[in-house]
C-alpha cells in the first residue's frame, strides 16, 4: 500500500504525505475470500476495516431469524467504526460478496489518528451524517411505499452507493442476488422479480445479466423517492 492509494480513500483524502504513511504503518491490509464472515453481530469489536478493493455486506438479523440487509459497501467505503468510538459490541453482521482486500486499524491507533488529525474525525462525521439520512430515507420508503416504491428506492440506494453514472443513466456492474435485494426492500424475491419486470417494462430500467441499468437517473428519482 502507498500513500496514493490512501488518497483515494475519503476518510483520509485531505492529509498530507507523511501523515498519510504513518496511518500505512500502523495498519494491516489483508484479504478476505468471498463469503467470508468478517464481523458478527454483539462481538467485541477492537479494529475498523476499511474497503480497498470488493464489496461487503453489512445486516442485521430480526427477532424472527430474518435477515435484513443494512447497506452494501464498496472501494473507499469503512465499518467496524462504531465499537471503535464506543467500546460496545458490534451492532451488525459484515460478509463479503467477493473476494475482498481490506485495510484493518486497530482501536487504539485510530483513536489515536483522531486526536492527531481533526480532519479525519470531521470526515467521519460527514459519512456517519450521511448514514443516518440515509436509514431515515429507507425506514420512510419501507413504512409507507407499496412493493414498487420499496424496491424502487432500494435500486436508489444502490446506485447512489455503487453505480456508475453515464449521460444521464446509471449503471449497476453488480446487482445483488434477488433474496438479498428482498433483504434490503423488507419484501419476497417473487415481489423483487416481479417489480423489476413490470420496472423495466415500463422503461425505467433494464436488466442485462447481473448488470442494471437505470435509463433515466432523474426521471427515477423523481418518480421514486
Amino acid at each position: 500500500m502507498d500513500v496514493n492509494e490512501l488518497k483515494l480513500i475519503p476518510l483520509f483524502s485531505e492529509m498530507r504525505e507523511e501523515d498519510l504513511q504513518e496511518i500505512i504503518n500502523m495498519s494491516v491490509r489483508q484479504v478476505y475470500k468471498k463469503d467470508n464472515m468478517v464481523l458478527i453481530e454483539e462481538e467485541i469489536g477492537s479494529t475498523m476495516f476499511i474497503i480497498l478493493s470488493g464489496r461487503v455486506k453489512i445486516s442485521r438479523i430480526s427477532d424472527e431469524g430474518r435477515e435484513v440487509i443494512l447497506s452494501i459497501l464498496v472501494d473507499g467505503d469503512f465499518f467496524g467504526e462504531m465499537a471503535i468510538l464506543d467500546g460496545q459490541t458490534r451492532s451488525a453482521n459484515a460478509f463479503t460478496l467477493e473476494d475482498t482486500e481490506m485495510m484493518i486499524i486497530r482501536r487504539e491507533n485510530f483513536l489515536q489518528i483522531l486526536h492527531d488529525h481533526p480532519q479525519v474525525a470531521i470526515n467521519l462525521l460527514k459519512e456517519l451524517a450521511h448514514r443516518l439520512r440515509r436509514s431515515d430515507s429507507q425506514i420512510k420508503s419501507l413504512s409507507l411505499q407499496n412493493a414498487m416504491g420499496k424496491v424502487a428506492s432500494t435500486l436508489l440506494r444502490i446506485a447512489d452507493d455503487s453505480g456508475i453514472i453515464k449521460q444521464g443513466r446509471v449503471e449497476i456492474a453488480h446487482l445483488p442476488p434477488q433474496q438479498d435485494l428482498a433483504n434490503m426492500a423488507g419484501t419476497s424475491r417473487e415481489t423483487i422479480s416481479r417489480v423489476i419486470k413490470s420496472l423495466s417494462q415500463l422503461g425505467y430500467v433494464k436488466k442485462e445479466g447481473s448488470k442494471l441499468i437505470i435509463v433515466d437517473y432523474d426521471r427515477f428519482r423523481q418518480d421514486f423517492s
